[in-house]
């Protein structure tokens, strides 16, 4: 096809990298006219003192996500959202995500996080599938003290959401599991420090999402991560091998290996790389339209890959694909060793709700049994890291006292479920109490039940043709 036939088409998708920058639709004139992060400062300068009806409506709606902030009216039947003006979704009310790089928390964190929740959230967070922590109920004027509390501890909710670079997901036990292929933590917290927050990369498309590991459990989900490093070993050598284009939703896709070995020195570099190839040729027409997988597949993994070696300003080895994970379900739930000897104890909560009181006890239980370290996982579980051998069974008594199960029904530990319309603009069902009542039913009638087994709980769009029932 002629240059001539192929320009209209490219011109329409508004790609910056073949000279097209006028904004195609809201979203996209939002983010020319102000980057997302600049908004923190409106927070707290005049929001935080006049309350949600000082809001700009721009900011409310695009910009306050650069910051971790949804807002979301309660008690609104999911049918009513697809039909329902943006004004009449929105009340006082916040939910703000946490980042948390990798699922890893101190107890300091911990408490930090559980503080916010009990004292501005209404005691209700939960853990999500991106190894995040959500709280609700947050209102605009307490939002300055929530991060007074969380930063200095280490934590942030910059760019937790909106078209920016999500939080970077890895294997909860990483540096901890002796069969690991690497050790991704220094690789992966190295990534967050350099580009989360750079504004050359504020300004996606769409939402991104980067997971890294050298788990031979493949907890990260590489599949369904916009870029995934996985580890892998090339003649001797363990490094990464790099994937692109993966993401759920309405239109799911899994990634597709580009067949390059990254070593592990060059990983910030390479995110980068494929970060920027996503900013530049990344589709900003049509919201629907506009993550990576669509690029991706109209592209192929070998166009996608000399792409980013531009970027890159050198090409990579050819490189070998994982050997496939072990395991089904990659959720690090029950009593385990680690390489040095001591155990760690992985939990389910209630379809990852855990109120912020609970939160409290957990950091508690870490430093009471272990070293203080707490980890988060994808599958919306919690572990507890470096527990004596002698002093598991008491852990365990105490967590199940909580009503937070190390040895769970194979509903519990298989049912992961969305916030949904509870607290979520665009779902349409309430998955998390649909779950719980869910997994209750089938304990009391197959109480013998022994196979391992996945209960999703999706918060489908309404209008799509995902089911509304779980």
């Amino acid at each position: 096809m002629s240059e001539a036939r192929t320009q209209p088409r490219k011109r329409g998708e508004g790609q910056w990298g073949l000279g097209y920058f006028e904004p195609l639709n809201p979203a996209e004139r939002a983010k020319r006219d102000d980057d997302g992060l600049n908004v923190r400062a409106r927070i707290e300068s005049k929001y935080a003192k006049g309350g949600f009806r000082s809001i700009d409506k721009t900011d409310l709606r695009s910009r306050f996500r650069w910051w971790g902030l949804y807002t979301r009216r309660q008690g609104i039947p999911g049918g009513a959202t697809a039909t329902s003006e943006p004004h009449e979704l929105e009340d006082e009310f916040f939910m703000m995500r946490i980042r948390i790089p990798g699922g890893q928390l101190t107890t300091e964190q911990l408490r930090a996080v559980a503080w916010a929740g009990e004292r501005f959230g209404r005691d209700v967070a939960d853990v999500t599938d991106r190894q995040n922590v959500q709280l609700h109920w947050i209102r605009i004027e307490d939002g300055p003290r929530i991060w007074e509390t969380l930063e200095p501890a280490g934590l942030s909710t910059q760019e937790a959401c909106g078209d920016t670079p999500r939080v970077m997901i890895g294997c909860p036990l990483a540096g901890i599991d002796s069969e690991e292929l690497i050790d991704a933590t220094p690789h992966l917290m190295d990534t967050e420090r350099r580009y989360v927050g750079d504004r050359q990369f504020s300004n996606l498309p769409r939402k991104y999402k980067t997971s890294i590991s050298g788990c031979r459990q493949q907890c990260a989900q590489h599949e369904v991560n916009d870029v995934a490093f996985v580890g892998v070993e090339r003649g001797g050598q363990v490094g990464f091998d790099l994937w692109v284009g993966g993401g759920l939703s309405t239109n799911p896709h899994f990634a597709k290996r580009l067949g390059a070995f990254v070593e592990p020195g060059l990983v910030p570099e390479a995110w980068a790389a494929v970060t920027g190839v996503f900013r530049d040729y990344g589709y900003r027409r049509a919201r629907n339209h506009a993550r990576l997988k669509f690029l991706v597949a109209d592209w192929g993994p070998e166009r996608f890959r000399t792409e980013v070696e531009k970027y890159l300003g050198h090409s990579l080895p050819d490189g070998p694909a994982p050997e496939p994970s072990p395991t089904m379900h990659r959720d690090h739930v029950g009593v385990f060793p680690q390489k040095d000897g001591r155990m760690y104890v992985g939990f389910a909560p209630k379809a990852g709700r855990i109120p912020g009181h609970q939160l409290r006890r957990v950091a508690d239980l870490a430093d009471g049994f272990g070293r203080g370290r707490v980890r988060t996982t994808t599958q919306q579980k919690m572990v507890i890291l470096d527990v004596p051998e002698e002093r598991v069974d008491d852990l365990v008594a105490a967590l199940e006292g909580e009503d937070l199960r190390v040895r769970p029904s194979a509903f519990r530990k298989g049912l992961v479920a969305c916030t949904g319309i509870e607290f979520r603009k665009p779902a349409g069902t309430e998955p998390k109490r649909r779950a719980a009542r869910l997994s209750h039913e089938l304990e009391e009638r197959l109480p013998d039940f022994a196979e391992e087994i996945r209960t999703g709980a999706p918060a489908p769009a309404p209008g799509s043709r995902w089911p509304t029932s779980a």
